[in-house]
């Protein structure tokens, strides 16, 4: 009987416990690409063919350098946490302790709003863009309604203790997006044009960066990337697996964006949601089903869901002073219910899918994602003995530091430029005019 319970515990921990190469890569690709991918041929419609290819390629690679930093300052704060005999197994180390042991408390609050911000934002929009799906399946239910049955639904994710749990989830996960996405290239391949399709995006500024700040928000996703690395065994070589991550999305992201684009043209600006716009079929109705299980998995579990909340959901536990108690499971679990019921609020609150990617773009994502790790970086290394005690040097490909300062320089200011200054402005015009149109807690919104 004990040896019987002793094979099941490892089984289980099989299954359950990833922290290998191929874990992380799982977990990052399956994180990083979800619901965003069926508004792309809506930014495409709105950027135009070449802006909508060059944006995608030019945001997928600021996400990897960007990640590749924030893997390094990790890496710092990890040799001194473990030089002073401070490291446990049962401490997640999240972004904001690292800006703290790195920079001090003016780090550690500016890393704390920012990325609780975009995780909370990224939560709703997951719940908004599953409610969205569901719709088009049974419009019997309205878009809110819809949203508090799957609000319900998430719940379970705060059983679910931290990222390397999601082993068998990540990777079932890719499946169903990897289905998606090629579903899109045939349906619009086969479906063919209803008649003359028009490109001549872009209309207007406004609707160009817009779907720039969306693009943005798709490649930004990667607001986990602490808790991805920690969950490792070789934490050092996420900044590699990410990039792998995004060779693959782009696999994904392009092909499928260019057919439903190059199909249907600028009728996709009235389609938030590309799944909205193909033909009912029971190849489509799959894909509709993948993606919401890509966020619902086995036993309602919401994958995607749970990767943006958990950050807030680890945060939540250190602040309530129980994340590091040994044991307490069904505590620890039962306090992340304010957290799930904040999401639930926010989504239901602002479902303006499409819109609210791109206020959390503009707010969250290109601080959190961009500018922080960025600037970070730059002031940690600043003096030559930091430079020296650094975990790694650059890279082979960059013959010195002053390459490396170079490039943080330049996607800070564009990134301050493009993404904040133009892409706030667009979306908050936008919001405030769905805010005149719809309100608060709309019932449906683009039904």
């Amino acid at each position: 009987m004990w040896r019987h319970s002793r094979r099941l515990t490892r089984i289980a921990s099989t299954i359950l416990n990833g922290s290998s190469v191929i874990d992380a890569w799982f977990n990052a690709t399956s994180y990083q690409v979800g619901q965003v991918l069926l508004t792309l041929p809506n930014s495409f419609a709105q950027l135009g063919l070449v802006s909508g290819i060059l944006f995608q390629l030019f945001y997928g690679t600021l996400g990897a350098w960007a990640c590749y930093m924030t893997t390094w300052l990790y890496m710092n704060y990890r040799k001194r946490f473990e030089r002073e005999a401070l490291y446990s197994d049962k401490h997640e180390i999240q972004w904001y302790e690292v800006l703290d042991g790195l920079l001090g408390t003016f780090w550690k609050y500016l890393g704390l709003i920012f990325n609780t911000g975009l995780q909370v934002l990224q939560s709703a929009i997951t719940l908004i863009g599953a409610s969205n799906l569901a719709h088009i399946l049974n419009d019997r239910l309205d878009k809110r309604s819809w949203t508090v049955v799957l609000g319900a639904c998430v719940i379970p994710s705060i059983l679910i203790p931290r990222a390397q749990n999601y082993r068998v989830l990540s990777s079932v996960g890719i499946v169903m997006t990897t289905y998606t996405a090629w579903y899109m290239v045939l349906a619009s391949i086969f479906q063919g044009k209803d008649g003359p399709v028009k490109h001549n995006a872009p209309h207007s500024s406004l609707d160009y960066f817009l779907g720039a700040s969306n693009i943005l928000y798709a490649f930004g996703g990667h607001g986990l990337t602490i808790e991805l690395t920690h969950a490792m065994k070789k934490p050092q070589k996420f900044k590699e697996i990410y990039l792998y991550a995004v060779l693959y999305i782009w696999t994904l992201t392009l092909p499928s964006a260019i057919a439903v684009y190059w199909t249907y043209g600028e009728e996709m600006l009235q389609h938030s949601y590309a799944l909205t716009r193909f033909h009912k079929s029971k190849y489509r109705d799959v894909a509709i089903v993948l993606m919401i299980i890509h966020q619902a998995r086995r036993k309602n579990f919401f994958v995607q869901f749970g990767f943006s909340v958990l950050p807030i959901y680890l945060t939540w536990e250190k602040f309530c002073g129980i994340h590091s108690l040994p044991g307490r499971y069904l505590l620890k679990s039962a306090a992340r219910l304010p957290v799930v019921i904040l999401v639930w609020l926010v989504a239901l609150m602002i479902p303006f899918i499409g819109v609210i990617n791109i206020v959390a773009a503009a707010f969250f994502t290109s601080f959190t994602i961009y500018i922080v790790p960025c600037v970070a970086f730059m002031v940690y290394h600043r003096s030559t003995s930091a430079r020296k005690e650094s975990k790694e040097g650059p890279p082979f490909w960059l013959p010195s530091w002053i390459w490396i300062y170079a490039i943080n320089v330049g996607v800070v200011v564009w990134i301050l430029v493009i993404g904040v200054g133009f892409g706030a402005w667009a979306g908050v015009r936008n919001l405030r005019r769905k805010f005149h149109l719809f309100g608060f807690f709309t019932r449906c919104y683009e039904c």
